[in-house]
């Protein structure tokens, strides 16, 4: 219906006068008085045909009355609505003996016997069945999704819902799930077909959904849409986001773009890759099937994860026993000697919630040394150690799978020294935990050759200086903050970034840019043009001009390092207040 053609109606519902558009359904105007009318065939994109005949209601126009479905009959002028009339309460009791005689186990219907105390009905009970033939999930598939792939199949009481031609596998089905997201009864749920149980590496740490705001801290704090979960991008249809944005805010024909901002100041957060536990062969990361990494594990405890953050084995069983191995690609000079400074408190962190989710599991803590470090970092530790989470000085060996002794048939058993006991333990567990360490983020030295900075031998990109300029680069204007400078916890990461944006500020409002006395010149007549100074430059402050063949240096740019003053064939090239005849000077006044 246009703009044009709506109006606004008066009427009155259960008494109470309210003003309404007339494109909309008494349902709505239900709902916006908060007047409670039963429905088992609605859906609000989804244009009602009132199959359950639940939403009936009782309309009078003066001295005639009639009952209507409240889920499509539009709001008119001058009609009084009675919801829960005695007329309509039989109408919908008579509604829900026919439904106990067919579908008595479908919780909902179940629901509805009880709030209109029907407690048996009068017909013939026939085999309960779970689907109540509302069509919601055939006219979501074929009307919304556009995937065509459910339908209905034979007629009267012989009638089902079942997929197109009655496949047993539907070629037309895209998984969406949309079909299960409408269906009241529970009767359609998504599963593997061949049992196959959900893997700990397939679970997602985002929200499930194809329209989502990516984490809860995101700047800015949008939603956006995912290409690869949007049934629009599959099927061409749906939309449903569309239509409920009242800012008319989204737009799926809208092209990817890359934009160019020209700016005087850069701060670099690469932030860091987690270490692959892979490469330690001894933990049977990737071959043993309850052998996760510590994201995974954080992925699991996800309230939003498949398991509705339970814990659980490869076989959907809530493990006994469970072994966190601290570590795990750091502080050993095979992989990475380093402490990636958050593996302790993320595995302590992994215990506790443990023990909230799995109240009677043995935990047990592998760790080398326990770097509580942090503000109310001991505190928690202490808290973990009255949990009676069992902890193990020592590096762990191996994780095997092969048993030894009674007790280890279908466990994974872990080998590690105890150095506090002096001895070798095998503790078999359900479930193993790698707390990984950081590495530096992938893409880093393409990073670093853009930036012109440095980086360790870790990959880390190395400060200006680590006490006095730890956020600083040796390039002007550009400055590091987080992991991408090595590993830090989120405090410190937050404090590091607040510092950048700081710098970045007093630069900005200095509105000037200090440069240091002691910077390079060329003299334009003795310069060749040969291009040496070009080539090795480290900060890219020499610009060649073809014109005039010559070299020049921008001494904004320049930091006196003197690599142009040593290589320059002509000697053409001047370090400032350090010229031939001062440093001879300097020579006289030390031997004088």
């Amino acid at each position: 219906m246009s703009n044009e053609e709506k109006r606004t109606v008066k009427m009155k519902m259960d008494g109470i006068e309210v003003e309404a558009q007339s494109d909309q359904t008494l349902l709505d105007v239900a709902r916006k008085l908060r007047i409670d009318i039963p429905t088992l065939c609605y859906y609000p994109f989804i244009e009602s045909y009132g199959v359950c005949r639940m939403c009936t209601v009782e309309m009078r126009r003066k001295s005639r009355a009639k009952f209507v479905t409240a889920c499509n009959h539009p709001a008119m002028d001058g009609v009084e609505v009675f919801t829960d009339s005695d007329a309509v309460k039989a109408h919908r009791k008579m509604l829900i003996e026919l439904m106990l005689a067919r579908h008595s186990r479908v919780p909902i219907i179940r629901e509805l016997a009880r709030k209109y105390g029907v407690d048996s009905t009068r017909f013939e009970e026939l085999p309960s069945e779970e689907c109540i033939l509302c069509g919601l999930c055939v006219r979501m598939c074929s009307d919304i999704v556009g995937a065509n792939a459910l339908t209905f199949a034979e007629r009267g009481a012989d009638r089902y819902v079942t997929t197109t031609f009655d496949d047993e596998e539907s070629s037309t089905c895209i998984l969406c799930g949309a079909c299960a997201w409408v269906c009241q009864t529970g009767h359609i749920r998504v599963e593997d077909m061949t049992s196959r149980a959900l893997t700990h590496s397939e679970i997602s740490l985002g929200p499930p959904h194809a329209v989502s705001i990516p984490f809860m801290q995101a700047v800015p704090n949008k939603a956006i849409i995912d290409r690869e979960s949007c049934i629009h991008f599959k099927t061409g249809g749906c939309q449903i986001c569309v239509q409920a944005c009242e800012r008319e805010a989204i737009d799926h024909e809208m092209p990817e773009t890359v934009q160019e901002f020209e700016v005087g100041n850069v701060i670099v957060a690469t932030g860091f890759k987690l270490y692959d536990p892979k490469s330690v062969h001894r933990y049977g990361y990737g071959k043993l099937d309850n052998v996760i990494t510590g994201l995974e594990m954080e992925k699991m405890l996800n309230a939003n994860s498949p398991t509705g953050g339970n814990i659980k084995k490869a076989d959907g069983v809530e493990p006994e026993s469970i072994a966190i191995i601290h570590c795990v690609g750091s502080r050993d000079y095979n992989y990475q000697d380093y402490c990636s400074r958050v593996c302790c408190m993320y595995s302590l962190k992994f215990a506790h919630l443990v023990r909230d989710r799995a109240p009677d599991a043995d935990i047990y803590e592998f760790y080398i040394d326990m770097r509580s470090f942090g503000k109310g970092y001991e505190k928690f530790y202490e808290r973990i150690m009255s949990e009676d989470v069992k902890m193990i000085r020592g590096k762990v060996a191996e994780v095997t799978e092969v048993p030894e002794y009674p007790g280890e048939e279908g466990k994974l058993i872990v080998v590690a020294e105890d150095t506090l006991l002096g001895m070798t333990r095998r503790i078999p567990v359900d479930l193993v935990v790698l707390s990984s360490g950081l590495s530096a983020a992938d893409g880093s030295e393409r990073v670093a050759q853009l930036f012109n900075i440095s980086r360790d031998k870790d990959g880390f990109f190395i400060e200006q200086h680590p006490k006095l300029a730890p956020v600083s680069t040796t390039t002007d204007g550009v400055f590091i903050a987080g992991t991408c400078q090595g590993p830090k916890d989120i405090p410190d990461s937050v404090a590091q970034g607040s510092a950048a944006a700081s710098k970045v500020l007093s630069l900005i409002c200095a509105g000037k840019v200090e440069v240091t006395a002691m910077t390079a010149f060329i003299t334009k007549e003795w310069c060749s043009g040969c291009r040496v100074c070009n080539e090795l430059c480290p900060y890219t402050a020499i610009t060649y001009h073809e014109d005039g063949n010559y070299s020049e240096i921008n001494e904004a740019l320049c930091k006196g390092c003197g690599t142009c003053v040593a290589a320059c064939p002509s000697a053409a090239i001047t370090a400032r207040n350090f010229t031939d005849d001062k440093i001879y000077a300097e020579i006289e006044g030390v031997l004088a």
